[in-house]
């Protein structure tokens, strides 16, 4: 369908672009470290859900294949996007931060601008950067220290200035499977051994966002990364890019040869971990998530739960249980599904506990 000389796309024909870019199509040959830079990194507040988005994408992934990159240094979890937790590569680390520099500054003062009124954050900066490389630190540990020069401010507020503008990577063994213990950190320099780069320009962000997320629109792009005023970047891309139209008259931009499939094509159930990428990368989630079911997966509290996709779409809820070496993957969907989806759910969710709950003397699949 076209509107004038621009094709109009769709909320199905950009579902299966969105679901073909992020290898949810079928599950992708490449290793992880490569899915991750792909992806653009992985929303990561908690340690686990990395492994199941990765599982989720990547044939034959296992856990160490992750474990072993964060182990390495050549994965860290650190704030990004939005300035939540992401899991990215090492390069983009230290590619990334800089363009989002501003908008985690932003944020900041957002947040704790109250607090920080009168004091030099940035000198604030430097002695949490001083204490973090000498041995790293919780953030409730590195705001007592800070609290020690600065006895008149907040502790949370000192620790987030830090956060905020200092890289600070969250060093094993939180990030690995099945191992808990709390977040301590350091800076990424001194953690990678290398600095930051000086390039801020979004432009290459941006490009990689629609390759992992296109078609957008410069509000999609915002909202994924945090950024605002991103038009003009966008603009400058112009003829590096192709342009569409959804069903609301939205322009939306993409690379050329990026892929669109058929919108017809089918697409295999799939398991999505909490906070996964497709659930927060747009304004407009619709091209996966049904509005009205939008509160069914957000919650108040700020989680983003974990969900399974029929037909590409959203259809429901999924949560692991564990009783005395027994496992039970509880599926509660949205509405009713055909026994032929019911049965492709029960066959890739008996495969799903076999990777998350390897071990349980007993597994089930349980619809409720």
């Amino acid at each position: 369908m076209t509107s004038g000389d621009v094709k109009v796309l769709d909320r199905r024909a950009l579902n299966r672009s969105l679901l073909a870019r992020q290898l949810l199509l079928e599950r992708s040959s490449m290793p992880a470290a490569r899915v991750i830079a792909h992806l653009v990194g992985m929303q990561a507040q908690a340690p686990n859900p990395p492994y199941i988005g990765l599982w989720t994408r990547v044939a034959g992934f296992r856990t160490e294949d992750l474990a072993s990159l964060v182990r390495n240094r050549e994965a860290v979890r650190l704030a990004l996007m939005r300035g939540t937790i992401h899991l990215v590569t090492a390069d983009d680390c230290v590619a990334l931060r800089p363009v989002l520099r501003d908008a985690l500054r932003q944020g900041l003062m957002r947040s704790f601008g109250k607090e920080l009124d009168g004091l030099d954050i940035e000198e604030v900066a430097a002695r949490g950067r001083e204490l973090v490389e000498r041995e790293p630190l919780a953030l409730g540990g590195l705001g007592a220290l800070l609290a020690e020069r600065w006895p008149d401010r907040d502790p949370l507020a000192l620790a987030n200035v830090v956060r905020g503008l200092v890289p600070l990577v969250q060093v094993p063994p939180r990030g690995l499977w099945g191992e808990s213990g709390q977040a301590v950190h350091t800076s990424a320099e001194a953690w990678l051994g290398r600095p930051l780069a000086r390039a801020t320009a979004p432009d290459p962000m941006i490009e990689r966002y629609l390759a992992a997320f296109g078609p957008a629109s410069v509000k999609d792009i915002q909202a994924w990364s945090g950024m605002t005023r991103l038009a003009d970047a966008v603009k400058r891309l112009g003829p590096r890019l192709a342009v569409f139209r959804d069903e609301n008259g939205r322009e939306l931009f993409d690379l050329p040869d990026a892929p669109r499939p058929d919108p017809r094509v089918p697409v295999p159930v799939r398991f999505l971990p909490e906070f996964d990428n497709i659930l927060l990368a747009h304004a407009d989630r619709t091209r996966v998530l049904a509005e009205e079911r939008r509160g069914l997966v957000f919650t108040r509290n700020g989680l983003i739960r974990s969900t399974f996709l029929v037909d590409g779409f959203v259809a429901g809820l999924w949560r692991v249980e564990r009783t005395r070496g027994a496992a039970a993957l509880v599926l509660e969907p949205f509405a009713a599904l055909s026994a032929q989806d019911r049965a492709a759910l029960a066959e890739e969710g008996g495969r799903l506990l076999a990777f998350a709950a390897a071990g349980a003397d007993s597994a089930e699949v349980r619809f409720v």
